[in-house]
């Protein structure tokens, strides 16, 4: 059941070299690291200042001058650190290096003597720290910086990074626990817990593990902290958009209505969930803790099986950025942050870790290669934040229920969390692919690479080729110099219903144990597994209880969910409807769909001779035509490369005529 023997992929000896994802990771170094650097710095014209890098030559005094930005603007450096970190074990860069040298050296100026780094507090409110842990990210911007120590330790070996970053956890250490003169409290906004269980296997040093338990086990204890300290403050709050004092008043926003082994739903702000439960998966599978364990496994199942689009996308309103109710998905107000889609990648990663089960993995999957590609454009300058499902740009400027939604991607964001998360997240596509552990190689993402990774004094060389998600092949080369005896455990996708395998030619069938096929052999050099999973085009229906599907349809080829846009379709997408009948022909992009695979079926659309001219109501049925129309769909996270049009993934399913 636990799994402590589990390895994280050594970045260093991992090479993508696929010819889809591979192109991401391409742009991530050549485009979109250099164009933060610059949001960093404030050169993006047209797009809302940072003034992140100035915050911290401030908060060392090299600089006079205020503050700028979020609270939390500080993660905005290290998240942007972690992509240089990771990106550089892909590509060695020495003027990239050297610069984020002299970030780092910026961040050890700036840190105070005690090991307290956070520049918000050390500018704007000195003397205030450790009084709203609530509502204001202290904790949340330390754990990206422990993130970002870890992986620029892990691909450089230099450890500047890492020494500021223990020194602020063995201050934090100091600060809270169960002792009389310590604060007993928790993060308003989880990451810490993550980020130290990261920490803690790097450094192997025992207190970091004890703090993120305590954080965890201290959520939910009454009385309430938040209340406690919100008293102090003599019942002052930051974030007043939705409410006096909303976020401190409303324990689920970030799961500490009760003790988290207690609970049972995916709550509140959807963000905080996943990268609250990614700790908690990692600590209980370090610590055998079976109540832990078990809370991860049903607040996921509510996640999943209740509270998740069919994007991978997660948290449904607009107000809280946060889940809903039950089945409550709706499409053109979704809110399905990319962040959200980033933590639930890193949530499924530690339930594979803990559970060896491939159903964590197809979320995965689905989250990467639907929001997560989603969020950034193909030019690697424009981003998205929301995600919504459905988009009519005709209603947004005028409907504030549209207020969080936008029709293209944004070029910053005042609050730009995301931008350098995606980035950070597919520079570390290797962390995702591969399930290193004793006894097994989990191979969970189909992206071509080649690896090798230590297995009993010997290397375990291979090679995953082909050109997923849009050839149904892939092949898995061995390349070892000598020949090494181990499970190689392959990822039979859910959506797959078909799956082939052969080995050296020959057809194999092997056991399949929790979505993974196990081949156990002595490995040689030229061994050759050919896996086959056809790529069908299928027809997805949602739940009966999500009424906002409700006679609607979407389609699905491989992991890759598609959808109807404006610039293939026309106008008043609402009025198609797809043949219940149609056959299904797949044909190749062009333009900036060039290297995709695009889905052509037979369609209507419903028509009305000068419906301006109609009344808005009447008795009698309109005389509406239903025209017939090859109906074009794209992958989703495509969309939105073409200008501003409508959008839409469900879509009416209508009988032939």
């Amino acid at each position: 059941m636990y799994q402590s023997d589990v390895m994280e992929t050594d970045l260093r000896k991992l090479t993508v070299n696929d010819p889809f994802l591979g192109e991401y990771q391409r742009l991530v170094r050549n485009v979109v690291i250099p164009y933060q650097w610059d949001a960093l710095n404030n050169r993006i014209p047209d797009a809302e200042p940072s003034h992140a890098i100035e915050n911290f030559r401030i908060a060392a005094g090299q600089r006079e001058g205020e503050f700028y930005g979020m609270v939390f603007q500080d993660s905005d450096v290290t998240k942007w650190l972690e992509a240089v970190a990771w990106s550089l074990c892909q590509q060695p860069d020495p003027e990239l290096e050297k610069t984020a040298d002299e970030v780092i050296a910026l961040l050890g100026a700036a840190q105070c003597d005690d090991g307290y780094l956070n520049t918000w507090y050390m500018v704007k409110e000195p003397g205030q720290r450790w009084t709203n842990l609530a509502e204001c990210h202290e904790l949340y911007c330390a754990g990206h910086l422990f993130e970002a120590a870890v992986a620029f330790f892990n691909a450089t070996g230099k450890r500047a990074l890492l020494d500021i970053a223990c020194r602020f956890a063995d201050h934090i250490h100091t600060v809270f626990g169960p002792g009389e003169a310590q604060i007993h409290g928790y993060p308003g906004h989880p990451e810490i817990e993550l980020a130290l269980m990261r920490l803690y296997e790097v450094t192997g040093n025992n207190n970091y593990l004890q703090l993120a338990n305590y954080f965890v086990e201290e959520r939910g204890a009454q009385p309430h902290f938040y209340d406690i300290e919100y008293q102090k403050r003599g019942g002052t709050y930051h974030w007043g958009n939705w409410g006096e004092a909303w976020m401190i008043k409303d324990k689920a926003y970030t799961h500490a209505h009760k003790p988290l082994v207690e609970q049972d739903e995916a709550v509140g702000h959807a963000v905080r969930s996943v990268y609250l439960m990614t700790g908690v998966a990692h600590l209980a599978r370090i610590s055998g803790d079976e109540a832990k364990r078990q809370a991860c496994l049903r607040i996921w199942n509510n996640m999943i099986q209740r509270r998740m689009y069919i994007t991978g996308g997660i948290g449904s309103q607009g107000i809280g950025e946060a889940f809903t109710s039950d089945y409550d998905l709706p499409n053109d107000t979704a809110y399905s942050e990319s962040c959200a889609s980033i933590g639930l990648m890193m949530f499924a990663r530690r339930m594979v870790e803990m559970e060896g089960d491939g159903q964590y993995a197809d979320v995965m999957e689905r989250a990467l290669y639907n929001t997560v590609l989603g969020g950034m454009a193909m030019d690697g300058k424009h981003f998205f934040y929301v995600n919504p499902l459905e988009t009519y740009p005709k209603a947004i400027p005028f409907n504030h229920i549209y207020d969080h939604v936008k029709p293209v991607r944004q070029r910053w964001f005042g609050c730009a969390c995301c931008p350098p998360n995606i980035a950070r997240t597919l520079v570390a596509l290797g962390h995702y692919i591969f399930t290193p552990r004793a006894d097994a190689l989990f191979i969970n993402l189909y992206v071509g690479n080649r690896m090798q990774v230590a297995v009993g004094g010997k290397q375990l060389d291979l090679t995953l080729t082909g050109n997923y998600p849009w050839q149904e092949q892939v092949a898995i080369t061995i390349h070892s110099p000598e020949p090494v005896e181990h499970t190689l455990a392959l990822r039979i996708p859910g959506w797959c219903e078909a799956a082939r395998v052969e080995l050296n030619g020959e057809q194999y069938r092997g056991e399949i144990v929790k979505g993974y096929l196990h081949i156990h052999r002595s490995w040689a050099a030229g061994d050759t597994i050919t896996l086959t999973l056809p790529m069908p085009v299928r027809r997805v229906y949602g739940n009966p209880l999500v009424r906002h599907l409700a006679g609607k349809v979407a389609l699905q080829r491989g992991p890759l969910v598609y959808c109807l846009e404006e610039a293939d379709n026309g106008s008043e997408l609402h009025n198609l409807s797809l043949a219940q009948e149609a056959e299904f022909v797949e044909v190749a992009g062009t333009g900036v769909m060039a290297n995709k695979i695009l889905i052509q079926a037979q369609g209507y659309r419903q028509t009305l001779s000068a419906p301006e001219d109609q009344p808005l109501y009447q008795f009698d049925r309109p005389m509406t035509h239903e025209q017939p129309q090859t109906l074009t769909f794209i992958p989703w996270f495509s969309w939105a490369n073409r200008g501003e049009g409508e959008m839409r993934i469900w879509v009416n399913e209508a009988r032939a005529l």
